[in-house]
């Protein structure tokens, strides 16, 4: 335990150590070349010290602390979510369920019952919420509500809560937990920013040019292989995956992840978007940054649960 929680406290020393260097790196620019502007990769890197400092202290906290940090997370992605869907007038009690789902899903995740967990959203909600909104007799755009709500409920809960699963998933609870969510999380994260500097500079074979132009093929390939190399080496270090399977999650992470970026780059585009919020200054709204992890989560999570729990 003593030497995991070292090795957890060393990862975190190397990220923040890396945010100082970005931020060093900015300043100079801001100074040196004061004819462009600087302003959008200054937000950016000062919302990245709030999201790495309260990443950070999730990590190393206690499980109920670190759960309650994500449910909160989740609570602010339904709440986006549902500002950019149109909803009707007597959708307000099935809306409020959905709310009171997000603590009763991280409940079951505390106490480690994944049987009612893994059916619970996908399942009984599923179910429960068409039905609860019949019950208000408007039939309007029935369809396409339900379709709404559900996908919401998936994405900014259950396939988002997965990220604490992994926390809650070994014997001890939280340390060894913690390894696996930061090898989630700064993996995702890395694929994106690879994907987005080999496209910039190699990238001419745009892949879906109606939903997000700047994907091109260079961008995937290039993000496979970096985020593919970064997980064969840190996977043996922080997870229990040896350098094979580290190599078999870095595949299913960095595809994983452009399908959830592509994914919610389409449903941004069908409402008329380009950012989901405002929230995080220089990166948008917190689906913005999440859109990524809602599809690596649920997906590396059961790979490693499957192989190793």
């Amino acid at each position: 335990m003593e030497a995991v929680n070292m090795l957890l406290q060393k990862s975190l020393l190397v990220i923040f150590s890396l945010l100082l260097l970005a931020t060093i790196i900015n300043g100079l620019l801001v100074c040196l070349q004061k004819n462009k502007d600087w302003r959008e990769l200054t937000l950016r890197i000062r919302t990245w010290w709030v999201i790495v400092i309260l990443f950070s202290l999730a990590l190393i906290s206690p499980c109920w602390l670190g759960l309650s940090f994500f449910a909160l997370v989740s609570f602010i992605a339904l709440k986006e979510y549902l500002t950019l869907v149109p909803a009707r007038h007597a959708d307000r009690m099935p809306i409020l369920w959905m709310f009171i789902t997000i603590p009763i899903n991280y409940w079951l995740i505390g106490i480690d019952w994944y049987g009612l967990f893994i059916v619970f959203i996908p399942v009984y909600m599923f179910l429960f919420l068409p039905a609860r909104m019949v019950i208000a007799g408007d039939t309007r755009h029935f369809l396409r509500t339900v379709s709404q709500l559900q996908w919401g409920l998936m994405t900014t809960v259950f396939a988002f809560s997965h990220v604490a699963c992994l926390l809650v998933l070994p014997n001890d609870k939280q340390q060894t937990g913690a390894l696996l969510v930061l090898f989630l999380v700064g993996l995702t994260e890395f694929n994106d920013i690879t994907q987005y500097i080999w496209g910039k500079s190699l990238g001419k074979i745009k892949i879906t040019p109606k939903v997000s132009p700047n994907k091109t093929l260079a961008g995937l390939l290039g993000g496979i292989g970096s985020t593919t190399i970064a997980a064969m080496l840190l996977g043996p270090i922080l997870t229990p995956l040896n350098w094979s399977m580290a190599i078999l999650a870095g595949l299913i992470i960095s595809v994983s992840g452009f399908c959830g970026d592509i994914v919610m780059s389409a449903i941004k585009r069908d409402i008329g978007i380009k950012d989901s919020g405002t929230l995080l200054p220089g990166h948008g709204g917190i689906l913005d940054r999440l859109d990524s992890l809602i599809f690596t989560a649920p997906v590396f999570f059961h790979f490693v649960r499957y192989f190793y729990y």
